[in-house]
């Protein structure tokens, strides 16, 4: 299939646009000229025929005077014949006088006539051409009030020169439209080539980028809407490949997670199993029981992390199901915290949960609702040193619109360079700590599709704290 010219489109299409404009633009401005000059001849002719027509109007008012023998006179001194001719026309409609001398003798049309003689306008107007094709221009004025002889007198005047003037209008507009059309034409060529050339350097580099390599960069050369495309694009190869390192580090992580856990499990299976086998050798129930709670503890830590993956993948394939119903918010916090309270011992950390009587009732998914505050507790314990305190309550907004929780810790906290990145997925800001790095953003993923809002507050040595807040069932 050919390609089509953004080039091609842009001049073609603009073009058009602009010649129609023009060609709009000069057609009225020759109308508007046209009608200008055309008028302009009209009213100079009127003003002629009265001003004869006032002359023969004051001979007929003189008894003693002979009006035809006056018309006559007036014809033959007409002081403006070089440039119209003045003419008498009988009641047959016989030119039989003119200016110039020179009467057909023959009944010619005379549009201007018959609308003066037709109609009650003062006079009749036409423009026409002669028989060798001259356009001309003629006035009609009535006289059967004052002339039992004649009923009408008639200025001719020949359009040629006006036509001429008009026509070399016409042609001088013409060269201006044609060179606004070629410095338009220059234009848009340089403007449509300012615009393919990051455009092109655009897709050489997303194919660069498709192809995994996110080093390419735009050259940005200006600081419009284009320089904008440019500069977000830039933006975009690095996010994409800061997402890229991440995932590897993700990759890496898990992988060292999952070594972990199944290294434990392995190892004290194959000595469970030696000391199983051996026939000769006394079985150590201690042994045996620190053995089979080692694995007990790791397949459920295996089991947490895998569930985390699948939630993870759930979110990012929009398969993220809720289970909505009307949940007791104080009692899924408390299972959480209950859960936590045993191993934070066993870490000699000290856990202070501050429950309220009573809290508004949240429409949730529970099990959903109770999975944020295992990942919230177990990251503040995670997070927290030995001897570490880790602080919890509840409280509801004051109209009781919302429900706010916070888990605050004392442990190592976030750098403020971070703090803008933990919600991101396979982040880990402390990569010392176990974790997969996407509990947080299925958390955040989780209050988020409740309609509420999960906060972190953190300084690097100080602690952090985490606030969720979520709607109360009969908030309006």
């Amino acid at each position: 299939m050919r390609k089509k010219s953004i080039t091609r489109r842009w001049i073609t299409n603009n073009l058009a646009v602009i010649v129609l404009i023009l060609l709009v633009i000069e057609l009225a401005l020759i109308y508007a000229v046209q009608n200008y000059f055309y008028n302009s001849a009209r009213q100079y002719l009127v003003s002629k025929i009265n001003a004869v027509n006032g002359v023969l109007t004051r001979y007929a008012a003189d008894s003693g005077t002979n009006l035809n023998a006056e018309i006559r006179s007036t014809l033959e001194s007409f002081s403006d014949k070089d440039k119209m001719e003045l003419m008498a026309i009988d009641y047959d409609g016989m030119i039989v006088l003119t200016s110039s001398g020179f009467s057909p003798d023959y009944a010619i049309r005379m549009p201007d006539y018959d609308d003066a003689m037709g109609s009650d306008a003062p006079y009749g107007y036409s423009t026409s051409r002669t028989e060798n094709g001259e356009r001309i221009m003629a006035i009609s004025f009535p006289i059967t009030d004052i002339s039992e002889e004649y009923s009408a007198i008639r200025v001719v005047t020949s359009l040629e020169s006006i036509d001429n003037t008009i026509a070399a209008f016409v042609l001088a507009v013409t060269v201006v439209a044609i060179a606004v059309l070629l410095l338009l034409g220059l234009s848009d060529l340089y403007f449509v080539g300012s615009i393919l050339r990051p455009i092109r350097e655009i897709n050489s580099n997303t194919e660069k980028f498709a192809l995994g390599d996110f080093s390419a960069r735009i050259n940005q050369e200006s600081e419009d809407e284009i320089g904008e495309l440019c500069a977000g694009i830039n933006h975009m190869a690095d996010e994409l490949s800061a997402a890229e390192a991440m995932k590897n580090e993700f990759i890496s992580s898990v992988s060292h997670e999952l070594r972990t856990p199944l290294t434990a499990i392995k190892g004290w299976a194959e000595t469970l199993t030696d000391m199983a086998g051996d026939e000769n050798a006394e079985a150590d129930p201690v042994m045996m029981q620190k053995g089979l709670h080692i694995i007990v503890g790791e397949t459920e830590r295996l089991s947490e992390m895998v569930e985390e993956l699948l939630d993870f993948s759930r979110m990012q394939s929009g398969h993220f199901s809720m289970q909505m119903d009307t949940m007791d918010i104080l009692a899924e916090l408390g299972d959480a915290v209950l859960i936590y309270m045993e191993r934070a011992k066993k870490d000699h950390i000290r856990v202070i949960y501050e429950e309220p009587e009573m809290l508004p009732f949240v429409y949730g998914d529970k099990n959903r609702i109770r999975q944020v505050f295992i990942n919230i507790i177990d990251n503040a314990i995670k997070y927290s040193d030995a001897d570490g305190l880790v602080e919890i309550s509840a409280e509801a907004a004051e109209d009781n619109s919302a429900v706010r929780i916070t888990v605050r810790d004392h442990g190592c906290g976030i750098k403020k360079s971070d703090l803008g990145k933990v919600k991101t997925k396979f982040y880990k800001p402390n990569h010392t700590r176990r974790g997969s790095g996407i509990g947080l953003a299925v958390a955040d993923e989780i209050v988020t599709k409740h309609n509420g809002t999960l906060d972190i507050d953190s300084e690097e040595g100080v602690g952090t704290t985490v606030t969720i807040t979520l709607p109360a069932k009969d908030a309006k």
